[in-house]
């Protein structure tokens, strides 16, 4: 086994602050102890299959998402034919088959990652920690040789120093697991659509946590988060990830067949997940996923899956346009619309906000106008979002309008009356989602 220096501690170093009683190790994997029938309490604790990512088991399951857009991803769940998706503070948990997670993956458009919780067990020293991760069967998830990485959180435990813990993660890996090689995992990457964490080659991620001496250990189904669809290559001056404009659009209640209208497009992401869900091209269909490198990859499934998927795209009915002021964004938003394969579906021109011309009632108007963050800068924008208004409210009456606002003084400028849809963050800025019609 190959071990980061990171992981380097010294053996005699304690970094708990109490010792605690044994308890039973509880795999996470499996939804109930009701899932195995014929099992007696007793052997189901002692049975090794209960850490095993199996097709047969039920897996327990949890989507991540940004916060704000919860109730958003459970719909997209639930649209799945998922009925026991449950939103809670960052995400949507559910159980589900190895099938599902791998529809999950392929489907979602406003999810970050799916995770399953491989085991779960209470932990308050090492002593613990080190036996209980030692029942975990780590062959069910790496292949010999395979790169493993760590992402260890400690939150009011004994054991509170987060590397220390992921060093005993690591031992345990090495021990069952020939050629491993494990490294610490850098942080979750920021909302920022340019907050990516670097990409130096497939490694499985496996998430730890631990609060109030109760460690939950979860295994990451997705590989690089799931915004990465492929295609947003080229970025404006302020990139807009993938996941928060498809749950513009879909926050929105766009149907798929009104005309649909980005005026400030920047580098066309909004109009291209417009175009993407339109056209039922699902966003996973063209990238890797982590769980492809499990010993339980079951090719078969998934080739089924994305066949079924390429067979449900169908031509765009609806007239979507985005247009820009900037030359420069729209030459990307070209870029961009031609790898996601809906160039043909997006018209865009170079075009003030005043030039824009909408197609007859009802349309939508999805946009992320300038936010005014920086000093100086509310002023000229009120008289942006003012311009925008009047655009709006003469001429393109009948239309829905729904964009992200971080400043209660821009958005009444549009003198549009509004309603929240959700609340998230965009580059760090706290924003909401708001909705309101030009009668």
């Amino acid at each position: 086994m190959r071990l980061s220096a990171a992981y380097a501690f010294p053996t005699g170093r304690n970094h708990s602050r109490a010792t605690a009683p044994d308890r039973g190790v509880y795999s996470a994997l499996t939804a109930s102890r009701e899932a195995l029938p014929g099992k007696t309490t007793s052997q189901v604790d002692q049975d090794d299959s209960l850490s095993r990512v199996r097709t047969t088991d039920p897996l327990r399951i949890f989507v991540i998402s940004a916060p704000g857009l919860e109730q958003i991803l459970t719909s997209e769940i639930q649209n799945l034919g998922i009925g026991n998706a449950e939103p809670v503070e960052g995400g949507v948990s559910l159980t589900g088959t190895l099938e599902q997670l791998y529809e999950l993956n392929l489907h979602l458009r406003t999810a970050s990652r799916v995770i399953v919780r491989v085991a779960e067990f209470h932990a308050s020293s090492f002593y613990e920690l080190e036996r209980r991760a030692r029942r975990i069967n780590w062959n069910e998830y790496l292949h010999p040789g395979a790169r493993a990485r760590f992402r260890v959180t400690c939150r009011k435990s004994r054991l509170y120093h987060s590397d220390a813990v992921a060093e005993r993660f690591a031992e345990s890996v090495a021990q069952q697991v020939l050629g491993v090689s494990v490294s610490p995992a850098p942080a979750e990457p920021s909302d920022s659509a340019d907050g990516d964490e670097a990409d130096d080659g497939p490694a499985q991620l496996f998430i730890v946590r631990l609060a109030h001496d109760n460690c939950v250990v979860s295994l990451d189904s997705s590989g690089e988060l799931l915004h990465r669809r492929g295609y947003r290559q080229a970025t404006g001056k302020a990139p807009l990830r993938e996941t928060i404009a498809a749950a513009m659009v879909i926050g929105s209640g766009w149907d798929s067949s009104a005309p649909m209208i980005d005026p400030l497009c920047g580098s066309g992401t909004i109009a291209i997940e417009a175009a993407l869900i339109a056209r039922r091209i699902q966003p996973g269909l063209n990238r890797a996923f982590a769980f492809q490198e499990w010993p339980s990859y079951d090719s078969v499934k998934w080739e089924s899956n994305v066949a079924k998927s390429r067979d449900q795209i169908r031509p765009a009915a609806s007239v979507i346009m985005a247009s820009d002021r900037d030359a420069g964004a729209i030459e990307s938003a070209r870029a961009n619309a031609e790898r996601a394969g809906v160039s043909e579906n997006v018209q865009l021109n170079v075009r003030a906000i005043s030039a824009v011309d909408f197609p007859p009632a009802p349309g939508w108007i999805v946009t992320n106008p300038p936010y005014g963050v920086r000093v100086g800068e509310r002023q000229t924008l009120r008289n942006l979002y003012a311009q925008l208004g009047k655009t709006i409210r003469s001429r393109a009456r009948g239309y829905t309008v729904a964009f992200l606002s971080a400043d209660t003084m821009l958005e009444s400028a549009l003198e549009i009356p509004l309603v929240e849809v959700f609340r998230a963050r965009n580059g760090g800025i706290p924003v909401r989602l708001l909705k309101g019609s030009a009668a």
